[in-house]
């Protein structure tokens, strides 16, 4: 039995960067052996292990045979006699195509060594046409690195969707490749990668439609922007569609079935980014109007990641952002509490409010003489 380190763990440590995870395969094993040793099983397709102290996984090595469209439509085989050059050539590409073995040799029979040094994403084999989710993982890998795509795979890739191969990705696992897209140092790139192989036009028709609007410049230069400013991931998705009509936006969030959190903010910025633009010489009505449909009261955090998510990139930022903030600070001061206390017809204390934050409104813009 002979035990590797496999995948990103090697990719990462040769680019110099933190290795979270490690995933090890195992090369001459049985699950019996494995079990007997003290691992844990866990694997449901195929026998994965975790280790007995470190709970690391490790995967008996295994080689793939594709029986259907989509990522589902595969039979695995895992067995002692299966090699660890078999198993590296089911993988997806060169760069995460590496093992290392207990002494710390490398091996690499696809090259992937030089293609980290050349900055290149290159399919190990033409098997890479079977998994629909390496479209995804490739442009995200492109986001994350900053790699170009060797131009036989981007080819590959083209294939794969004029074969239908893109329309079999369920929403789940998109939105999961989306998210960790999204979350990369230079996430516009993977809408970039999917949008030249035209990928992008049947996992999401709606951003893909940008580039005929030529909105995709504003969108790509604001995605990165936001990356760069450390937002979190709901700001990320709203940057990306904030573009978009907001029927549009309901589409695409159904489509890939987004949480609540990245629908909900994605809607208000669909809805309200370019009042929020625009707030430099925003008016009190119009505060208070936005501060209602934001659900400012109860929600101020969310409000705060909308206003983030209309001015990212924006270059009169700053006076819109104080204006806003100021508006916000007087609003926010009148007391609810006190108002509905002193309101003898209860059925008025919703007016009353408003009239009160509407007037607080107007003293802090300066519209009352």
């Amino acid at each position: 039995m002979k035990i590797y380190v496999v995948g990103g763990a090697v990719r990462d440590e040769l680019l110099g960067l933190p290795v979270v995870d490690r995933d090890y395969v195992v090369v001459g094993a049985t699950p019996e052996q494995m079990i007997k040793l003290g691992y844990k099983p866990v694997g449901k397709d195929f026998p994965v292990f975790l280790h007995p102290v470190t709970h690391e996984e490790y995967a008996l090595a295994r080689t793939e045979r594709k029986t259907a469209r989509g990522y589902h439509g595969f039979v695995f085989h895992a067995a002692p006699e299966v090699t660890l050059e078999q198993d590296l050539a089911r993988r997806d590409l060169t760069i995460n195509a590496i093992a290392k073995d207990a002494a710390g040799n490398l091996i690499d029979p696809h090259g992937g060594v030089a293609d980290l040094k050349g900055g290149l994403l290159r399919h190990v084999g033409p098997a890479f046409v079977e998994d629909p989710v390496r479209i995804l993982r490739v442009a995200r890998f492109s986001a994350r690195f900053d790699f170009a795509i060797a131009p036989q795979t981007m080819q590959l890739m083209r294939a794969m969707v004029a074969d239908g191969e893109a329309d079999a990705l369920v929403a789940e696992r998109a939105w999961r490749e989306l998210v960790r897209g999204l979350m990369e140092a230079r996430p516009a790139r993977m809408m970039q990668v999917l949008h030249e192989c035209d990928a992008l036009a049947r996992v999401m028709p709606e951003i893909d439609s940008l580039w005929a609007s030529g909105d995709a410049a504003v969108m790509v230069a604001a995605l990165d922007a936001a990356a760069q400013s450390g937002c979190e991931l709901e700001v990320r998705f709203a940057v990306l569609t904030r573009s978009l009509d907001p029927l549009a936006v309901a589409a695409l969030c159904n489509r890939l079935k987004a949480p609540a959190d990245s629908r909900d903010l994605a809607m208000l910025a669909a809805r309200h980014a370019n009042v929020i633009v625009d707030a430099a010489a925003i008016d009190a009505r119009t505060a208070l109007e936005l501060f209602n449909a934001a659900d400012l009261w109860r929600r101020p955090a969310r409000f705060t990641q909308l206003i983030s998510t209309a001015l990212v990139n924006e270059p009169d930022a700053g006076a819109a952002r104080a204006r806003l903030d100021r508006a916000q600070a007087s609003a926010a001061s009148v007391n609810a509490g006190i108002i509905a206390g002193a309101t003898i017809d209860k059925s008025g204390i919703h007016d009353a409010v408003a009239a009160a934050r509407l007037d607080a409104l107007r003293r802090e813009l300066g519209e009352h003489d």
